[in-house]
Order: structure tokens, then C-alpha cells, then sequence
């Protein structure tokens, strides 16, 4: 049996465990730690999408206890990228951080450290309720991470985010008492079993399971109306947390992905029409919530959300054609957006006081590299060609054969195209005297292009991350392997 699917489990946890335990405040120490535990994790997440490239499901028992009554991990394709996914988040995110941005807050690399653990432990796990406990993992170590660095806003913005998400939490476990009510099991494969076979008066009520599981990954994901919090704790985060934090509305779009193919059946029509309905919605209302931002910070924090949006309409349409695409979408706008987190700290200390506020200031130390990686990153998150957003958003176009979605996709791409501008010529062109901010550093500047870099490279090996994409959705749309793999002979 593989080990090698546990260790994006495994290594953060050991790195915030001597993080926390290192009281002295050697920063250089925490930093090594913290940087050599995410380029561990880049690595594992390498050997992991190549173990699950042939198609071949890893099922990792611990305690050797056989599903569904012991805890099981499960690798396939979909779990493999998005681990990979979130280690070429996190390390540059961290780079960007160790250069000061860390010592506003004690704990801030335990935090970040146990806040991967949980966003790969709920990529890996095929239990219903450790889903739930990765959840509570790393919304534990997000509070934290939302706290970082104090300031009235700062902490505003997080009381808000911890409250809806505890309420979030509560739903959760409401959920998953009624679903093992009726099936008497929370493993994923097993619920997915029982399920087709479950009584008429059992029925409804694992239906109304279904609803609040999808109300809370509607929480988790920022989808409307449950994404309010999101613009403010995200443009008021400190930039390297925003930059992982576009990682978390993902979790919650995975695990609502993850549900619907693996329990085809009796999902309530409903509930898939509702999210149909609510992503179009969702999408709608970022635009006009870019459109009015008085922060870069904000503008891209409603990126997020219309990314969302995009990606929830297009895995409810119905149309399976539509999967790979949006697969590739989901990868772009994470990574797109991560930088655009991090551009903003940039152009935010490059202007003193003013900050990313939308209004004329003082010039930007070193702003005509940064008004450059500005407009490369805008053009990415807006979709126009060459780079890999267009890439996505046209295989959205051909694969969701909707006039409303259309629309809205293009609608979406031109307030984009507005807020943006806006944006730029506000913060590069509108200067009012010399700066009194500070000159980027290499090693920001360095994390800012890792991650701007991904759009150029998905674009040019297009085919490839298309390919790719769609191994991992004809994957998804085969349901059987996956409680084949986990159950064996226990499968009907």
C-alpha cells in the first residue's frame, strides 16, 4: 500500500505541531519550517497526480480498519489536483509573507500550516463526517489567519466570518445526523450505495440531508445570498492569507462535486435546479460588486465570487461536456486570483497610507513593473486571449448551450473589463506626488510572478490541461469505480 497519500495530511500537521511548540520567536526558524514543509507538499502533490494519473483509485485505510466502518482516504484524479492545487498556492503565498507580513501575528505559520492540513485532508477523505472535521480544521486556523494582523476592520470582518461559519457548521451536523439516520453510514461510497435503495419514508428525509449539505457548501463556496462575508474578510486579510483563502471557497465547490457524482440518485431536482439558479445569481451580483469596489483588494475579492458563480452554474447545468471545462476554469481563477491577492498587497505598500484605495495618491515605487504584472493579471481573470482564462471561459461558451449563461459569462467579462480599468488607471496613471510608500522586494515580486506565470503556461500547453481536465471529469462521471475501489466486494 501507497504512504504517500496521507503525507499532505501528515506534513503540515508536523509543521504546525513544531511551529507551535517553538515559543522563542526565531522567525528565520518558523520561516525555513514553514517554506520547507510547503515545498514538501508541491512535491507529494507531484508524486500524487502522477499515481493517479492511469485512472487507478489509492484507498488508504487507516488504523487497516475495511470501509465503510473504518476511516478511509481516497486518491483519484479529482483529489490529486486539487492537492497539487493548493501547494502551488501555498508556497509562494508563504514566500510572500516571510518578508515581514508574518510578524503581525505570533502563530501566524502554525496557522497557516494547520489551514493546509485541513484543506488536503477534505480533498482526500471519503468519509462524510471527516469531511466535516477537516472543515472545522481549517476554518479553525482561518479565523486566525482572518485575525491576522489586527485593525478594526480587520477584526470586524472576521467576527462576521467566524459567526455565519459556526452557523454553517451546526447545518452540518444536522446534515449529516439525518443522512446516517437513514443510511447508517457516513462513508461517501457506502451513503452513495444505500441510497438507491433507500425506503419512501427515508427518502425525504435524505433529501432534506441533501439540501442542507448543499446549503452548507453554498456557505463554504461564497455562493449567494450566503457569500456576503466574503468581499470584506478576504480584502481585509492580509495579502498572503487572501492568496490561500482563494483556495477555500474551492473546498466547498469540491466537496459539492464530489457529493453529486458520486449520489446520483434520489438528489431532489430542486435542489440541482436551485443551484443552476443561484450560480447565475451569484454571478450577476459579483459584477456589480466589482464595479462598485473602493478597494483593489475588494474588486478581486468579487473576482472570487463571480469565479464562483461561473463554476457552480456550469457543474448544476446538467451538461457533462461542461465538467472538463470548468475544471480547467477552476484551476485558472484560483491561481489567477491568488495573484491578484498578492498584486494588490504589493500596489497597497507601494502607495504609504493610501493603501488600494480607488483614488488618485501618490506615485508607486516601482510601478511601471508592478502596472505591468497588473495588466497581465487582468487580462487572465477577465478571460480575453491569449492566456488561459479565454482558454476556459470559451469551453464554457460551447459546452453550456445556455442563452443566460451566455450572457452572463459575457457580461460578466465586460464589467470585468471596467472594474479593472478602473482600477488601473486609478492606481497608475491618477498620481498626485511623490511616493511615500515602499519598494517591492524581489522575493514578493518573485511570488507574485510564480503564480502570474500559470496563466501564460496553461495557455501554452492548452491541449494538454484540457486533456488533462477531462480524464479527471470522464473519471467523475464513472461513480462506480470509486465506491468499487472503496467498498470491494461490499459494492451491489
Amino acid at each position: 500500500m501507497s504512504h504517500w497519500i496521507i503525507a499532505p495530511v501528515l506534513i503540515p500537521c508536523l509543521a504546525g505541531l513544531l511551529l507551535l511548540l517553538e515559543v522563542r520567536e526565531r522567525h528565520r526558524l518558523r520561516r525555513f519550517t514553514g517554506l520547507l514543509s510547503c515545498a514538501a507538499l508541491l512535491a507529494v502533490g507531484v508524486v500524487l497526480v502522477n499515481q493517479a494519473w492511469d485512472g487507478a483509485y489509492t484507498v488508504y485505510k487507516l488504523g487497516n480498519w475495511e470501509a465503510p466502518f473504518g476511516i478511509v482516504l481516497v486518491l483519484d484524479r479529482f483529489s490529486a489536483l486539487m492537492v497539487l492545487l493548493t501547494a502551488v498556492l501555498a508556497f509562494p503565498a508563504l514566500l510572500y509573507a516571510s518578508c515581514g507580513d508574518d510578524r503581525k501575528g505570533a502563530n501566524f505559520h502554525g496557522l497557516f500550516q494547520f489551514q493546509l492540513m485541513g484543506i488536503n485532508g477534505a480533498f482526500l477523505t471519503g468519509d462524510l463526517f471527516n469531511l466535516f472535521v477537516f472543515f472545522e480544521v481549517l476554518l479553525i486556523a482561518s479565523y486566525g489567519l482572518a485575525l491576522h494582523g489586527r485593525g478594526p476592520a480587520r477584526v470586524k470582518a472576521g467576527l462576521h466570518y467566524v459567526v455565519l461559519n459556526l452557523v454553517g457548521s451546526g447545518l452540518f451536523l444536522i446534515a449529516l445526523g439525518l443522512i446516517y439516520g437513514t443510511t447508517g453510514t457516513l462513508n461517501m461510497a457506502d451513503v452513495a450505495v444505500k441510497a438507491q435503495s433507500l425506503p419512501a419514508a427515508d427518502t425525504t428525509l435524505f433529501s432534506v440531508a441533501l439540501l442542507l449539505l448543499w446549503v452548507v457548501f453554498g456557505l463554504k463556496a461564497a455562493l449567494f445570498p450566503l457569500y456576503f462575508w466574503l468581499p470584506a474578510t478576504y480584502a481585509n486579510a492580509t495579502p498572503a492569507v487572501a492568496a490561500l483563502f482563494a483556495i477555500m471557497t474551492k473546498v466547498g465547490i469540491y466537496a459539492m462535486v464530489r457529493v453529486m457524482a458520486l449520489i446520483v440518485a434520489p438528489i431532489p431536482p430542486i435542489g440541482q435546479q436551485a443551484l443552476w439558479w443561484l450560480g447565475l445569481i451569484t454571478l450577476g451580483l459579483a459584477c456589480l460588486g466589482a464595479l462598485g469596489a473602493k478597494r483593489l483588494g475588494t474588486a478581486v475579492a468579487y473576482l472570487v465570487v463571480m469565479s464562483v458563480g461561473t463554476l457552480i452554474a456550469a457543474f448544476s447545468a446538467g451538461y457533462g461536456a461542461a465538467l472538463a471545462p470548468a475544471l480547467y476554469y477552476l484551476v485558472h481563477s484560483t491561481l489567477i486570483c491568488g495573484a491578484l491577492f498578492l498584486l494588490a498587497g504589493l500596489v497597497a505598500r507601494g502607495r504609504g497610507e493610501v493603501g488600494d484605495r480607488l483614488v488618485a495618491g501618490p506615485a508607486i515605487l516601482g510601478g511601471g513593473r508592478l502596472s505591468l504584472l497588473f495588466f497581465v493579471g487582468a487580462i487572465a481573470v477577465i478571460g480575453l486571449p491569449p492566456l488561459s482564462g479565454f482558454i476556459g471561459k470559451v469551453g464554457l461558451l460551447r459546452t453550456v448551450p445556455e442563452p443566460i449563461y451566455w450572457v452572463l459569462l459575457l457580461v460578466a467579462g465586460l464589467c470585468g473589463v471596467i472594474a479593472l480599468s478602473r482600477a488601473g488607471s486609478t492606481l497608475f496613471w491618477r498620481t498626485t506626488g511623490e511616493s511615500a510608500g515602499l519598494r517591492p522586494s524581489r522575493r514578493r515580486l518573485f511570488a507574485v510572478l510564480w503564480l502570474l506565470a500559470l496563466s501564460p503556461a496553461m495557455a501554452l500547453w492548452g491541449e494538454a490541461g484540457l486533456q488533462w481536465a477531462e480524464a479527471v471529469a470522464d473519471q467523475l462521471r464513472q461513480p462506480h469505480g470509486y465506491v468499487q475501489a472503496v467498498l470491494g466486494g461490499g459494492a451491489q
